[in-house]
């Protein structure tokens, strides 16, 4: 049989995801046929699959760190959250519809049969696959119905390693606990422990690190330094709350937005924000001076407001009016601001949501911020698929541009006003199998200020920063500047990826991960 390991973790956020991540990269560095793999995902970053429907954006890097295509049964069961205590249930990439956790909890198991369908299909094409768990297998509330930690460890067969963060403090309570309260069957498959983001002197953990091994049986694979900027995707909105926790401590001008030149962007932190690593490059790019806005004060003094997509469009518009979010953008369009809604930010801007199904929430009708002349229609089917987008004439984009990016949303818009881009039709097939026309996409306001898309990823290629900056007023001499400083978005992920296997092979006893795959430690 192939080799399987596992790696899960004393705490969610402990590092996992780039755990994985970084050990696809270095097997398939040494020659491996590789896969990642997670059980169940819940996050709001999504991305197509070639399969068709979509899974986490953290498996999604993994399958590129080995090369690989995302698809399905790297990531079989996938949870986007829509409320506190719900969430939308994508089940090999389709959507079967929103459940309450009780109602999951109970319905999970079934579950489990299709989750071992998606290993074995891995397992019988790749030399190795490379398990990811969720949350902690110490979660004993959850250890009943589990499909996703050690209920698969047992499927796969797979010895365990045990990653754990060292920057939130108490990091041998968290291993040592975790061990504790597994029962005897789950301990025996944990072989190893790695301590995670240690920012110090390693020699003073040694005599902690040499008694937990003493204590547990298990094998201290190293210790990974904090890694700042490693350049791969995040896969929830936890790295998210780390950040904009951390923009108060950057350096910044006397306004409070950060230092540098270029125009002010003020991206909104939705309650459900997704797919928020379509914003990264505008902080890379060097062309603007972009913030979070955790509140309507953030957005004084913006050039452009950015709404980005939500799983929650009503429920995040309706607390944006209660924060005050909605006052504080409609003075910000008489001071001339422009604005750029991206999914369910999109939705937000138009004028009116429909929902007589109510597949989104209980509200049939809510009025939306009326800087665009658009109504949406929520509707049970979901569109989920990569596409190409050209200029249409706005100025954002050449008009033979062809810019790569997808759309996952529920949701159709209509709009009174001219289209942001076109969508290229050439090699796509509709269901008929004829080729499929060019269609408008998105809607920009008269004056240009105000525009909405439903494509995600367009920032990845400079043409779209260039676009924007151009609209925003920089001059050419400076987004030509920039653009030779940029890196091609394919090549800068590639270099990330090999930039966290060398941290891995300097930092990790990968000797042991290679034996745990062929079965001989």
């Amino acid at each position: 049989m192939p080799g399987t390991l596992m790696v899960q973790g004393t705490s969610s956020n402990a590092g996992k995801s780039l755990t994985v991540t970084g050990l696809v990269r270095v097997l398939r560095q040494d020659g491996w046929a590789v896969a990642p793999f997670k059980a169940q995902n819940m996050s709001l970053n999504s991305y197509p699959a070639i399969e068709g429907g979509e899974i986490g954006r953290a498996q999604v890097a993994q399958a590129e760190a080995a090369g690989l295509p995302p698809s399905v049964d790297f990531n079989p069961v996938l949870l986007k959250p829509t409320t506190d205590v719900g969430a939308q249930v994508i089940v090999r990439g389709r959507s079967i519809g929103n459940m309450d956790a009780r109602t999951y909890h109970d319905f999970k198991p079934s579950l489990l049969p299709l989750v071992e369908e998606s290993l074995d299909r891995l397992r019988a094409r790749y030399d190795a696959v490379i398990i990811e768990g969720a949350g902690s297998p110490a979660e004993i509330n959850l250890r009943e119905n589990d499909i996703v930690n050690m209920a698969v460890a047992h499927l796969a067969d797979a010895p365990v390693l045990l990653v754990a963060d060292i920057d939130r403090g108490g990091v041998f309570a968290s291993l040592y606990g975790t061990w504790a309260l597994l029962d005897d069957a789950d301990r025996a498959r944990l072989r190893g422990f790695i301590v995670n983001k240690f920012r110090g002197d390693v020699t003073i953990l040694e005599p902690g690190l040499r008694e937990l091994e003493e204590r547990t049986g298990m094998r201290c694979l190293g210790v990974l330094p904090y890694l700042r900027d490693v350049g791969v995707d995040d896969e929830d909105s936890v790295a998210l709350e780390e950040s904009t926790g951390s923009q108060a401590r950057r350096p910044a001008a006397a306004d409070g937005w950060p230092e540098g030149e270029g125009p002010k962007v003020a991206v909104v932190r939705l309650p459900r924000v997704s797919n928020f690593t379509d914003f990264r490059p505008l902080e890379d790019c060097g062309l603007f001076r972009v913030r979070w806005a955790e509140e309507p004060a953030n957005l004084q003094g913006a050039d452009l407001v950015v709404l980005p997509g939500t799983k929650s469009t009503v429920g995040d518009l309706l607390s944006l009016r209660e924060r005050g979010f909605e006052t504080a953008m409609a003075e910000r369009r008489q001071s001339g601001a422009h604005f750029l809604g991206v999914c369910g930010g999109y939705q937000m801007l138009g004028e009116r949501i429909l929902d007589p199904e109510s597949v989104e929430s209980a509200e049939s009708e809510v009025r939306g911020l009326g800087l665009l002349p658009v109504v949406t229609t929520f509707a049970a089917d979901k569109v989920t698929e990569p596409v190409q987008v050209r200029g249409a004439g706005g100025g954002w984009l050449d008009e033979d541009a062809g810019v790569e990016g997808y759309e996952i949303h529920m949701g159709r818009s209509e709009s009174a006003c001219r289209p942001l881009f076109l969508v290229d039709g050439r090699g796509a097939l509709d269901v008929a199998g004829a080729p499929r026309a060019e269609r408008p996409e998105g809607a920009v306001s008269d004056d240009g200020r105000v525009a909405g898309t439903y494509v995600h990823g367009l920032f990845d290629d400079y043409s779209v920063l260039a676009g924007l900056a151009r609209q925003l007023g920089v001059d050419e001499d400076r987004i030509e500047a920039g653009r030779h400083g940029w890196a091609d978005h394919a090549a800068a992920k590639e270099a990330a990826y090999d930039r966290l296997a060398a941290v891995f092979r300097e930092h990790l006893d990968l000797d042991f991960v290679r034996a745990l795959l062929r079965g001989e430690a």
